[in-house]
């Protein structure tokens, strides 16, 4: 979902950043109890509930919570838990965004600033239960059929239940058979319940990978639905430094939906209805592997990216490359040439344009059940973010409408 790499080599010293990696403490999340999902006002600053999350158990809450567009309700409820401590307000709009505000400390009227990630993931819906309580399936968003038999899956019913897709044994299939991936609608899902599967499961309920968010080495972890947990858990990390540093203009700190199933409808509705000066989006792109093109994938462990093109505004891409330098963060350009499938391309055309950049976080073995990613690379995500934001003003956004400076190189 991501654009093409101009360059072969993701470290900092390459593209004007300092060579050295920003090396952070582990920043937690408070945690809060639980709440209604309409508007609250925080107390920021306030730690309510007790206990505290690091970054992988964060990821891990997020990659538990995540679901298919129309059921994204779960983690804009952990978001309130994740973000609330540092949010002065909070709400859920019409299409389930989850939109949380740290005010600035600048004078009215004041910049404002909102940061996307995509609380939706990919999976899918079931589309029919035949005889023998089997389920049909349907896709949502980009799902790679190559795959899928013999996946466990997760159905959210009534309850949680747990299936396999079932795959035929290969003493049973001919030449022809295995030289073809089967169609998703072709698969089933075997729940081991027969005719008593109608009574849990209905048509239309969500469908989603299995598993949990497991630690590899060297602070890596693997696990379903990184792509956008990454990048939640990469705003969180930008709301807590936040506090301690200030901030002029006002977050507008966003979970959104839809993106994975296509279109962005929750970051087109959130950025006409909170009218930030500037918006950022933050997302994964593709993190490198053996046996593919190093001009577009990224190293784990070098960074994030910040996108460079049509759909990234040059002054905000100043901004960011600016702050990650002056911060001593490693990171890579990505070269985004057109649609970039990020709910920037939304953002961006939202009322009358809005000035839109694009941070996004390496993830390897992108939508499958173990995505992979570099917790370093999260942390500094979430350290770029914040000095970002903390350098937006309001002569900023009003000089990104007159094109008094040169453009970004």
């Amino acid at each position: 979902m991501r654009g093409i790499r101009a360059t072969s080599n993701g470290y900092a010293c390459i593209y004007g950043a300092t060579a050295r990696p920003l090396v952070t403490e582990c920043l937690v999340f408070p945690v809060r109890r639980k709440e209604s999902l309409s508007t609250v006002r925080t107390g920021r600053g306030t730690r309510r509930g007790g206990g505290s999350l690091g970054i992988s158990e964060t990821l891990a809450e997020l990659s538990r919570a995540a679901s298919v567009h129309g059921h994204e309700e779960g983690t804009a409820r952990l978001l309130r838990r994740l973000w609330g401590p540092w949010l002065d307000e909070s709400r859920v709009d019409t299409l389930g965004n989850f939109v949380g505000v740290a005010r600035g400390s600048g004078r009215e009227p004041r910049a404002r600033v909102m940061v996307a990630a995509h609380m939706d993931c990919v999976g899918f819906v079931v589309s029919a239960i035949e005889d023998g309580g089997f389920l049909r399936l349907s896709g949502v968003g980009r799902v790679d059929r190559r795959l899928l038999l013999g996946q466990e899956v997760e159905i959210v019913a009534r309850r949680r239940l747990t299936g396999v897709i079932g795959s035929k044994p290969p003493h049973l299939t001919t030449p022809e058979d295995r030289k073809n991936v089967p169609k998703i609608a072709e698969l089933h899902v075997d729940l081991g319940l027969g005719e008593s599967a109608r009574d849990l499961v209905a048509v239309g309920d969500p469908v989603l990978y299995r598993g949990d968010v497991v630690a590899l080495r060297n602070g890596w972890v693997s696990g379903r639905y990184l792509d956008d947990a990454a990048g939640l858990a990469a705003i969180g990390l930008a709301l807590e430094r936040l506090r301690d540093v200030g901030h002029e203009a006002d977050l507008v700190a966003v979970g959104t939906v839809g993106e994975e199933a296509g279109g962005c409808p929750g970051a087109v509705t959130a950025a006409f209805a909170q009218r930030p000066g500037v918006a950022i989006a933050v997302d994964a792109t593709f993190g490198r592997s053996p046996g593919q093109d190093p001009t577009s994938t990224y190293p784990l462990g070098g960074g994030p990216t910040v996108g460079v093109g049509p759909n990234c505004h040059p002054e905000v891409v100043r901004l960011l490359r600016e702050a990650a330098t002056d911060a001593g963060i490693a990171y890579a350009l990505e070269v985004m040439p057109g649609h970039t499938g990020t709910d920037a391309w939304v953002m961006q055309t939202a009322r009358g344009g809005i000035p839109t950049g694009i941070v996004s976080i390496p993830v390897r073995y992108m939508h499958t059940p173990v995505e992979t990613a570099s917790l370093d690379d999260v942390k500094n995500a979430g350290h770029l973010l914040a000095v970002a934001v903390s350098r937006v003003t309001w002569a900023f956004v009003e000089e990104l409408s007159c094109w008094n400076r040169p453009p970004a190189l």
